[in-house]
């Protein structure tokens, strides 16, 4: 629960993380000039790529374990620094 902090279910796979960090940055890259900073801030970026990883997920329970392909991971992606989180994990179904 941060605004400029997001989760990803994908494949654990260096090579892919590394694509993954490379296009989040080609289409929010870090720059001075974003109109958000003139409020003090100077995250702007961040908010955008919160936008396009979103900020929760719906995961497969199935006898109480979680219900993942073989390669999926959960990561959580804050996009800018180390700041204090909230983890908040709801169960719905049966």
């Amino acid at each position: 629960m941060h605004i400029t902090a997001g989760i990803i279910v994908n494949d654990y796979e260096e090579g892919l993380w590394e694509d993954i960090w490379e296009w989040l940055e080609k289409l929010a890259p870090y720059r001075p000039d974003y109109k958000h900073h003139l409020t003090g801030e100077t995250n702007g970026d961040a908010h955008l790529k919160r936008i396009l990883v979103h900020h929760q997920v719906v995961l497969p329970i199935t006898d109480g374990r979680l219900d993942l392909g073989p390669w999926e991971r959960i990561f959580y992606a804050e996009f800018d620094g180390q700041r204090r989180k909230r983890v908040v994990i709801k169960i719905i179904g049966e």
